[in-house]
């Protein structure tokens, strides 16, 4: 069996492809939050500074730019929050919630696009429980938070938490204060809380 060894070129071509696509992404993203869901491909496509074609090569649909998008903001901002560990179990878990939030409420376009789309892909959402539940388990184990506390519960916290967004309160003023509400919640408490639905 012969071995084909990838040349020089080759590799060349595969790293300005992957340089490329990253910077499709990040131009999407914020093409999107500054000029508007109808932003033209063709202006993403000056922004990130690539052909039209090579856009199109990578993405056929504006919706995979947008699924694109989100997974990019999930991986590289929200992701890594969840990940910061300190030795205060409590603040690492206060500070994922917060990091989610914020990021989110930075990127209202691009999440309206993806529901109204239908793109919330479940395994993005999967990705982010399972991301949170490191964060909640150290929390529970300092007992620190309810125990019958579930990942899924930190998911609804931070959607909660976005609609308290409103255009009168550009500085986000009510969505941390309500946040802030909503995580004293999360404290333990002399009652349980009701039993979550079977699905999840």
């Amino acid at each position: 069996m012969t071995v084909r060894t990838r040349t020089t070129r080759e590799r060349g071509l595969r790293v300005d492809a992957a340089r490329n696509y990253e910077r499709i992404i990040v131009a999407a993203g914020q093409a999107f939050e500054e000029d508007g869901p109808d932003v033209s491909l063709e202006e993403v496509a000056r922004r990130a500074g690539v052909g039209v074609a090579t856009l199109y090569r990578r993405f056929r649909t504006r919706d995979q730019l947008v699924r694109a998008v989100v997974d990019h903001v999930l991986t590289t901002e929200i992701e890594p929050a969840s990940a910061a560990e300190t030795d205060d179990p409590w603040h690492d878990l206060v500070t994922c919630l917060r990091a989610t939030v914020d990021v989110l409420a930075g990127r209202q376009v691009v999440s309206a696009l993806a529901r109204e789309a239908n793109l919330t892909d479940p395994q993005l959402l999967h990705r982010y429980i399972a991301a949170m539940d490191r964060p909640l388990r150290r929390a529970a184990a300092a007992h620190l938070v309810r125990p019958e506390l579930e990942a899924r519960d930190l998911a609804a916290v931070v959607v909660m938490a976005l609609a308290t967004i409103h255009p009168g309160d550009p500085r986000g003023a009510d969505r941390r204060r309500y946040l802030a509400l909503l995580v004293d919640g999360l404290r333990p408490a002399a009652t349980t809380l009701p039993p979550p639905s079977t699905t999840s």
